[in-house]
């Protein structure tokens, strides 16, 4: 299985050759289903908090004597029917949303999700990025001539979530020229996970030998 690979120019530079184990893989919706739904909740923030009776301040003393004043009986003020008293089963935040994601499993969806986007054509190899200094217009130019590429036209085109740049290792300066387009997201493909390719249409990814050796080396640590 080989794929094409360009310069940052948009001209063909060579070939890589992809493992069928990486990017071969048949679609396998509840796999990828349930490791996105996992990364989501472990993702999760709980910020809404409720304080119940025992929390609220004040409230020791007993409103009125108990007999005799022909009004109901109460303890306190902080009751949950009194106004300022406690909530009754209100959210919390020390509630844990945290799920266990299976290693197999994460690289799995990876790999599915990632032979999915060859199949659909949304994957493009870059051999490298080679931004001297950090400038939004050489980027603008860099993306404008790979949006030329046959298949790709749509990459420069889409206004929201359209390109993930994955890096084989860190480029600062890369990373700090895309930083001003909305519609992309640049990392390194060490980091890569299936929600940075869930989010975005098209995934660029330069180094391609690098990165390729990289991602089948997940397969030998599964």
């Amino acid at each position: 299985m080989e794929a094409k690979i360009y310069n940052q120019k948009g001209k063909e530079s060579g070939k890589v050759n992809l493992p069928e184990t990486v990017f071969g893989l048949p679609w396998n919706n509840d796999l990828v289903h349930q490791v996105m739904v996992s990364m989501m909740s472990n993702a999760r923030n709980p910020i809404a908090n409720t304080k119940g009776r025992g929390e609220v301040s004040g409230g020791g003393k007993k409103p009125w004597r108990q007999k005799g004043t022909g009004r109901a009986r109460h303890g306190s003020t902080r009751s949950p029917i009194w106004i300022g008293g406690g909530v009754s089963f209100g959210p919390t935040n020390d509630i844990n949303y945290n799920r266990k994601i299976n290693k197999k499993m994460s690289v799995k969806a990876l790999f599915t999700v990632l032979s999915q986007k060859m199949k659909d054509g949304e994957i493009l190899f870059v051999d490298n990025f080679e931004i001297k200094e950090p400038k939004t217009k050489d980027a603008k130019d860099i993306f404008a001539n790979l949006g030329k590429v046959d298949g790709f036209d749509k990459m420069v085109s889409k206004r929201k979530n359209s390109t993930y740049i994955a890096l084989g290792e860190k480029h600062e300066n890369a990373q700090k020229s895309f930083a001003n387009f909305g519609n992309i997201e640049v990392g390194e493909m060490r980091n890569l996970n299936i929600m940075n390719l869930l989010k975005y249409k098209y995934l660029v990814i330069s180094d391609p030998e690098k990165s390729v050796e990289f991602l089948t080396s997940k397969i030998s640590n599964k």
